[in-house]
């Protein structure tokens, strides 16, 4: 198609009245500072690695906020592998105190797995990453219980940060791929429910876990 100058004009001022998102042009067009991720369920381009991340109890949005541990961890990710590289799903669950108590919230924990199947169903080749923050890192464990065989084989890797169920293994998925970081002194990585000056110091790990995933997904 020759694009003339009429052509162009109007091309122009349809792209003004009817805003398109670049992910129809086959580009990534997230804000990875934002609290809310939906790569997946939004049906962007298949990226090599899709990050399925469970926020921590309470925390806004579906990952959390824009300076807590999950969105840093995604930009360190992102820095490490390339932006285009990278799809980020965040799983939508209640991320209630209950939730938490309770060993992970039930739906929540149903959600993650159903989005490590539907990243699989609609991108085959994608390296999917589980990763969660406290009760986030719950909802990982019981996740990875509930997936297929085929798909806990699929897995490139698990980042879990401040595990209240550290020690445990994560469903069966190999322990060569799972990065745990537990600092010294944080409660509810021994089991407890207090919210101590450790628990709040994981985004600081996220350089090192990006590096991690790297190395696991081979990119």
């Amino acid at each position: 198609m020759k694009f003339t100058p009429a052509l162009l004009s109007l091309l122009a001022a349809y792209a003004t009245a009817f805003p398109i998102s670049l992910n129809l042009f086959g580009k990534r067009a997230g804000d990875l500072t934002l609290d809310t991720q939906n790569d997946l369920v939004n049906g962007a381009p298949c990226a090599p690695v899709t990050l399925i991340w469970a926020r921590g109890t309470t925390a806004p949005g579906n990952v959390g906020a824009s300076e807590s541990v999950g969105p840093y961890f995604f930009r360190a990710v992102a820095a490490a592998i390339g932006t285009n590289n990278l799809a980020v799903q965040g799983v939508t669950y209640s991320a209630s105190i209950l939730g938490f108590l309770q060993g992970g919230d039930g739906p929540g924990s149903t959600t993650m797995a159903n989005l490590v199947e539907q990243a699989y169903r609609q991108c085959p080749n994608t390296k999917v990453v589980m990763s969660g923050f406290s009760q986030g890192a719950q909802i990982v464990h019981n996740a990875a219980r509930q997936l297929s065989a085929v798909s806990t084989n699929k897995v490139a890797a698990v980042v879990l940060f401040g595990d209240p169920m550290f020690g445990a293994a994560v469903g069966t998925i190999a322990t060569s791929k799972i990065r745990v970081f537990c600092n010294d002194g944080d409660n509810i990585c021994a089991g407890g429910i207090l919210i101590l000056t450790p628990h709040t110091t994981y985004r600081e790990n996220a350089p090192e876990a990006a590096q991690f995933v790297k190395a696991r997904v081979g990119l």
